[in-house]
């Protein structure tokens, strides 16, 4: 029924997913069900909605990431960076997050689905130093834009790019940036069967 779901979603989007891909996006699903009564990883507790609320909604910024390695700031259970990772096998991903459980449970994820561009890693942002020359750091529902911009500067320099998931358009946010870092793009994102405004805010060092 999940892959039903899912390749319905898809046929709404301009995204392209093999059979393994799919399949791994609705073991995701099943595994994030399965540890979330344990673990209260999301407070979307059915699969079908973690599917257009989780899933769609991570997918949708993959056309959108041309560099080659990225980390994923407050992962989580794994949003974005899980679903980017599974939809992107060549880009690299670090997951950073500073529960261990959840750590534990992406951890978990990576062996079961054999992501083998995937790296948990159990840190807070402000420690974390990046082994690798990161093409951009993510956050969905990590921080504001300010202090996105203010813990995850270290690992940005000026080719680098900071890339949040917004819902509505963050124009209170954008305006208190501190100096040296702009707007570079907004895209505005389309997610299929969800409600709302969604907007992927690129933000670049001067």
């Amino acid at each position: 029924m999940l892959l039903e779901q899912l390749t319905a979603l898809l046929a709404r989007t301009d995204i392209t997913l093999t059979e393994q891909q799919k399949q791994q996006l609705v073991d995701y699903v099943g595994l994030l069900d399965k540890w979330n009564k344990a673990y209260n990883l999301t407070s979307v507790r059915d699969p079908q909605e973690m599917m257009i609320k989780h899933i769609m909604d991570s997918l949708v910024v993959a056309p959108h990431l041309s560099g080659k390695n990225y980390i994923d700031v407050g992962t989580g259970p794994g949003l974005p960076g899980i679903v980017l990772a599974i939809a992107l096998p060549d880009t690299q991903f670090v997951l950073l997050d500073s529960l261990g459980k959840r750590v534990r449970f992406l951890t978990q994820v990576k062996h079961a689905l054999g992501l083998e561009n995937v790296t948990p890693v159990q840190s807070r942002v402000e420690e974390y130093q990046p082994s690798v020359k990161l093409d951009g750091v993510l956050s969905r529902a990590f921080a504001s834009l300010q202090d996105m911009v203010q813990w995850c500067g270290h690992l940005v320099d000026d080719e680098s790019r900071f890339l949040a998931l917004k819902g509505q358009f963050p124009q209170q946010e954008l305006d208190s940036l501190p100096a040296g870092v702009t707007l570079e793009r907004d895209i505005s994102l389309q997610v299929p069967e969800l409600d709302g405004e969604r907007h992927l805010i690129i933000l670049k060092k001067d």
